[in-house]
């Protein structure tokens, strides 16, 4: 999810401002978007782990037998779907918020989506989960540094990047009513390649962002929805890649 115009960080280098101003300010606002990002994934995680590993709280959203997961509870479906929901509402509802909206917005995001990531404590090993989940934050690392760094536009490979990602979504719904292995497996290796491109693309477009908005209060709103981008393409990022390196339990 990328907000914000494509203005070029180099058209306002060539501006009447001090380019080490706009190095420094860069640098603390990628700084500002990262700690959004990782304070999300980690309200994700506890809440996740918390559904998963308190009966009282698990029981309202999943079913298990003898410990193990055994499916979702009505109230369950609602929150797996929320995620989703609130991402296409926000694109009608929310078309010009305030800090403090997009704030609230992001927090409530984050925490509805660490009910549905419980699911994965109790499917996976939780040796598996948090090797997958290192291997991804390598990955993340070095995909959002070249983005950062890159002089060479993306805008054209994310356009390529999005008509996959819907590709994507259509092949997941169809699979749900196939249950094809190999139609699967096809999947999770596009959905890698799709979101680890995203993350460059999203890094990119975040410093773009900066530049269209340095000094103004669309600053915040910015940071916390480029922050955004970047949680959700870690998280899927990670899933598919759990595919093929998790355990199951």
């Amino acid at each position: 999810m990328a907000f914000g115009p494509n203005h070029s960080y180099e058209a306002l280098r060539s501006q009447a401002i001090d380019p080490a101003v706009i190095d420094e300010g860069l640098r603390a606002y990628m700084l500002r978007v990262y700690n959004y990002m990782g304070t999300g994934l980690a309200v994700s995680g506890l809440i996740a782990w918390l559904v998963a590993n308190v009966p009282a709280i698990g029981g309202l959203f999943f079913h298990t037998v003898a410990g193990q997961y055994a499916g979702m509870t009505p109230l369950g479906m609602v929150a797996m779907f929320a995620p989703l929901a609130m991402l296409f509402g926000a694109m009608f509802i929310m078309r010009n918020p305030t800090a403090s909206t997009a704030q609230a917005f992001y927090w409530a995001f984050v925490a509805i989506n660490g009910i549905g990531l419980s699911v994965l404590l109790m499917v996976y090993t939780g040796e598996s989960l948090v090797r997958t989940f290192f291997i991804t934050a390598a990955a993340f690392g070095g995909l959002s540094l070249y983005g950062y760094t890159t002089k060479r536009s993306l805008s054209g490979f994310g356009s390529f990047l999005i008509m996959g990602l819907i590709g994507l979504l259509i092949a997941m719904v169809v699979n749900l009513f196939l249950g094809s292995a190999m139609l699967q497996f096809v999947i999770s290796a596009v959905g890698v390649l799709v979101f680890a491109g995203l993350v460059a693309y999203y890094t990119q477009e975040i410093r773009k962002q900066y530049v269209a908005n340095m000094g103004r209060d669309a600053e915040t709103v910015t940071a916390v929805f480029g922050a955004l981008s970047l949680y959700i393409a870690f998280l899927n990022l990670f899933q598919f890649l759990l595919m093929f390196l998790g355990n199951r339990e």
